[in-house]
């Protein structure tokens, strides 16, 4: 399955560069998107290097995931794809 990023998770005057919004284009409301809740999350940049992360919660009513990465991703992440897998592991 695949996701768009979205953008970074922030407040008002916080960003956390390791935590981002993904929306999947199939997934419409907050119940189905619960649905996603512990899966796996992979981007790939442009040289092929994987950064590797994990659905943690759901985001707004929309339908769109809050995912924690093993690493910041850079900005130029916004707008591209990544990979969502279907196999679930282990809560943090």
């Amino acid at each position: 399955m695949k996701g768009i990023i979205a953008n970074f998770r922030g407040g008002k005057h916080t960003q956390y560069n390791n935590h981002m919004i993904i929306k999947v284009s199939s997934i419409d409301n907050k119940e189905k998107a619960n649905k996603l809740v512990n899966k796996n999350v992979v981007w790939k940049s442009p040289k092929s290097k994987e950064i590797k992360g994990q659905i943690v919660k759901e985001h707004g009513n929309s339908g769109a995931v809050r995912a924690i990465f093993e690493k910041g991703l850079p900005g130029q992440s916004i707008g591209t794809e990544v990979e969502i897998d279907n196999g679930r592991i282990e809560k943090r």
